[in-house]
């Protein structure tokens, strides 16, 4: 699974790093929506919550599923002007002109992503704004959702003007209680990261540049193909000449462990990356590693063999004999886990010894977190 942008033919000059303080909004808004995914903003979250004023706590609770589970489009809309820089602007007061700008087409479309994520699909969708049809699956899906989520959509296809002017007063009122103080703190070091990260791109080249983005992004050989290891899949150009080309990566620093990327149909493609990501103690396996180990260990026969081997080095005939079968059967076991690379195994005199090893199964857990919030 991944998400995958094709840059083939993509000059270096248009791959751009560069902070968007809109986006940061929306990440801000996530992790107030959901502490336990950001327990290293416990302090930031807990003392912005509690200075809420109730009113503007409550106007928030009206559109939270668009940055609580999943990330509306809108917190990026300089991806989504056809013709536009697709650079984001210097201010939030900035962003949200362009936000205005965002046709309604577009807006209504990212705004309903909460609840229909096919429209995320490639080969496009009649709009719920002009076609009944469209108008009732979106509904349909709204109203699984629940309520909130209905009501919402509903007045978004009725009074598409009213809901943009009442979204843009909300995150201007947020500026004003939170988010300006905040972007004070933050936007001069994410500027200093994009400016770091704009020049190893240029000494050292797209690869490097990659590396110190996040582990879980990768170019080809050719130099044609960005990967983000993501439990998603997906794919985009930064070569669509219907919207402009251009790639850009945006830092947060309310975003880990999420790694964003925009691949929306008709947008150019955006990653949005966390700085200050955590250091392992060893690089973070690949999803397809995490899901190697999980499906390794959720067999009742390796689980019972990895009672023993976690506690002491056995041979394959110490095992056969402990669980009463075969050696054969023994040795398809181990290779599964060895090949997850959960176990080692060395040579003892004329005797092969395997052992689980700890350290690799103990990080399960966090690649699980890390990789399902992604």
């Amino acid at each position: 699974m991944s998400v995958t942008i094709d840059i083939a033919g993509l000059p270096t000059e248009r791959i751009t790093f560069a902070p968007s303080p809109l986006a940061e909004l929306c990440m801000a808004l996530h992790a107030l929506s959901q502490p336990a995914h950001h327990p290293r903003l416990t302090s930031w979250t807990t003392a912005t919550a509690a200075s809420l004023d109730p009113c503007l706590a409550d106007r928030l609770l009206e559109a939270e599923f668009m940055w609580r589970s999943s990330f509306s489009d809108i917190f990026m809309a300089f991806a989504g002007i056809p013709g536009g820089t697709g650079l984001p602007a210097a201010t939030l007061a900035e962003e949200l002109d362009v936000l205005d700008r965002l046709d309604d087409e577009r807006f209504v479309t990212a705004a309903l992503e909460h609840c229909w994520p096919a429209l995320y699909d490639e080969g496009g969708h009649p709009s719920p704004l002009h076609d009944p049809a469209a108008r009732a699956k979106a509904l349909e899906a709204a109203a699984a959702r629940g309520p909130r989520q209905l009501e919402f959509s509903v007045r978004l296809l009725d009074d598409t003007a009213g809901v943009r002017v009442w979204m843009r007063r909300l995150l201007e009122d947020c500026d004003e209680a939170f988010f300006a103080e905040t972007w004070r703190r933050v936007g001069a070091g994410q500027s200093a990261d994009a400016r770091h990260k704009t020049e190893v791109l240029r000494r050292k080249g797209l690869p490097a540049a990659l590396k110190e983005v996040s582990a879980a992004l990768s170019v080809d050989e050719g130099r044609t193909t960005i990967t983000a290891d993501k439990m998603t899949q997906g794919s985009t150009r930064a070569t669509d000449h219907r919207i402009g080309t251009g790639l850009v990566f945006v830092p947060t620093n309310f975003g880990w462990p999420h790694l964003l990327v925009l691949h929306a149909p008709g947008w150019r493609p955006v990653v949005h990356y966390p700085l200050g990501t955590p250091e392992p103690a060893s690089a973070p396996g690949s999803v397809e590693l995490l899901q190697l180990r999980m499906e390794a260990l959720a067999h009742p026969m390796r689980m019972r063999l990895c009672r023993s081997l976690a506690r002491a080095p056995y041979t394959t005939s110490e095992l056969a004999t402990a669980y009463g079968i075969s050696a054969p059967e023994v040795s398809r076991h181990l290779a599964v886990l060895k090949k997850a690379g959960l176990m080692h195994t060395r040579r003892q005199g004329r005797y092969a010894q395997h052992q689980l090893d700890l350290t690799a199964v103990a990080r399960i857990g966090s690649d699980f977190i890390e990789g399902i919030l992604r």
